[in-house]
Order: C-alpha cells, then sequence, then structure tokens
C-alpha cells in the first residue's frame, strides 16, 4: 500500500512537470526532504520500494533529484554508532549519482551534506539527524560565509526535522534534533538571511514565518513543513511552545507567525507536494494533492511569500 501511495505521489509530479513544461516556469529538480525508506540499514527497501520511483522522475523525466536525509534512512543515532553507519552507506550507495562527489567543494567528505545552486537560489542539504555536530556546523558556516549574495539572493536550507511544527512530532512535544536545529542552526540562518527552511518528518503540511530585525531591518524567513509524500499522514496535535525561543532572541525582536495548519482529521491532510516558485526576488508556493479533487488549503491560487 505504501509503495502504491508513493506512486500515486510520482503521477502527480509527473503531471505537474508536464503541465509546467511550456510555461515560464518549468519545473527543474526535485527536493526530498528526507525518509527514502521504512529502515536505511536495510539495503532491499531502497532497491524495492524507492529507487524505481525515483528513476521515473530521473530517467523518464529528466528531472535532478536532490536529498537530504531523514532519521529512517540512517537511523538517529548518534554519528559513528554502527547502526547509523550502516544506514549512511546505504544511503550515500543509493544517491551517490545524485549529489556533488567526496572532494567537491560543496560537498562534506563522508557526510551527506552538500549544496548546489540554480539561478539566483542556492540550496544547502543538511542531516539534521546530527544537528549538533561541530564538523558539519562549521562546513556550513563557511559555505554560507563565502557565498557571493548578489548572485545568490536565495537561500534554502533543506533537512528533514523541522524547528516548529504542530503534528505527530511537535505540539507540546520537541524532540532533541528540531531543538538543535532552533539552537544550532537558526541563529546562523538569521545572520546569514536565509530565506526559507524545506523539511519534513511530520506527515501533513505545515507552513510558520519567522521575522526577525537586523541592523535596522526586517528580515522574513518561511519555515515549509511538508511531508505528504506516500507514508500514513498525520493531523494536527496542537501549537509548539515558542516561548523559550523568542525569549532567547529578543534583541532581535523575533516573532513566529503559524500561517497554515494541518487538519485534525487524517482526510484533511492528503498526500502532496509542493511546488515552490522564483520569480527574481519574489517566492511562491504552490501545494499539490493526489486525491480525487486538488488540493489546494491556501486556495486555488498560489501563495506569493513576501
Amino acid at each position: 500500500m505504501l509503495q502504491l501511495e508513493h506512486g500515486l505521489v510520482v503521477d502527480a509530479m509527473l503531471k505537474a512537470a508536464s503541465r509546467l513544461a511550456s510555461t515560464r516556469f518549468p519545473i527543474r529538480f526535485v527536493i526530498s526532504s528526507g525518509d527514502a525508506v521504512l529502515y536505511g540499514p536495510n539495503g532491499t527497501m531502497w532497491n524495492v520500494s524507492y529507487v524505481p520511483l525515483v528513476e521515473r522522475l530521473t530517467r523518464d523525466a529528466g528531472l535532478p533529484f536532490f536529498f537530504a536525509v531523514g532519521n529512517h534512512d540512517t537511523t538517529a543515532r548518534p554519528a559513528g554508532d554502527p547502526e547509523r553507519e550502516h544506514g549512511l552507506r546505504n544511503t550515500l550507495t543509493a544517491m551517490s549519482k545524485l549529489m556533488p562527489p567526496d572532494g567537491s567543494p560543496r560537498r562534506l567528505a563522508g557526510y551527506p551534506t552538500y549544496a548546489f545552486a540554480y539561478g539566483n537560489s542556492f540550496f544547502l542539504m543538511l542531516d539534521s539527524n546530527i544537528a549538533a555536530d561541530a564538523r558539519q556546523l562549521e562546513w556550513v558556516t563557511s559555505q554560507l560565509e563565502g557565498l557571493n549574495r548578489r548572485r545568490y539572493r536565495h537561500v534554502f536550507a533543506v533537512f528533514h526535522h523541522p524547528p516548529f511544527d504542530s503534528g505527530q512530532h511537535g505540539g507540546d512535544i520537541l524532540e532533541p534534533a528540531s531543538q538543535d536545529i532552533r539552537e544550532v542552526y537558526l541563529p546562523l540562518f538569521h545572520k546569514h538571511h536565509v530565506r526559507m527552511t524545506i523539511t519534513g518528518h511530520d506527515h501533513l503540511i505545515d507552513h510558520f514565518v519567522e521575522r526577525y530585525d537586523d541592523r535596522g531591518r526586517t528580515y522574513r524567513m518561511d519555515h515549509l513543513v511538508s511531508g505528504g509524500g506516500g507514508a500514513p499522514t498525520y493531523t494536527y496535535r496542537g501549537e509548539p511552545d515558542l516561548q523559550p525561543y523568542l525569549s532567547a532572541h529578543t534583541s532581535q525582536n523575533v516573532q513566529v507567525e503559524h500561517l497554515l495548519k494541518p487538519g485534525p482529521r487524517v482526510e484533511d491532510n492528503p498526500h502532496h507536494f509542493v511546488i515552490v516558485r522564483v520569480d527574481g526576488d519574489r517566492l511562491s508556493l504552490e501545494v499539490v494533492g493526489t486525491g480525487p479533487e486538488p488540493y489546494t488549503p491556501y486556495g486555488r491560487q498560489q501563495v506569493d511569500l513576501h
């Protein structure tokens, strides 16, 4: 059943790519925020339930595919744990032709952490399972510090565990990886004005908007949670407790708005994917569902992020 649901999502993605192919904004590539398989150390799962689906996008449709690892891929074990290393090895093998090789200036050697760019946008693909890892943080910091922001006006950070969410993994729960993202990476993203985080983990769609002050200006960072790729979907759990985070950043006048909440029933949160459109300095989102009726939680028009 799960493979069937994943296949329906891919079907819808291919239809969207065909629909937009002759427009001003064709789909250029696909991003995944993790959890390719149920248990990454099992190589059979990759070969049977994942690779054939991704090849429909990469080989049949010719779309580049970029992947940020989730907890089911490498497990949630710490760096160096044998079980994590087994899952990591399978992940890197499956994605070996879909990310920069070791030795590339846009790849952290030995890690599933890398970066790529298209047009005026730069994408950082992180391993949030080890969000507190000092070596990964150092590499990400160096990428941001050395980035030509005149060329790359939009920076996207893609990883698995969302900093804010209201589903099964959020609400009154703050998982360690999400806490590390808040404490370790969001201050760095403030400093370098990262435009959007794209995450998964919760099987639903959630959208928070964070505004903060820096050197006399107010900036916006959107936090998009999109986990509707085929696994059983979740429901709204409750609002996250943001007071400790807001209190820690009072000097920047940080404000967080919950722009789109998931529904309280499973049927309110169908399988879906999100099209992010970049038009110069403007960004917009289109949520596409895979059910019999179009799933458009923002209405039938795209939502502009400004």
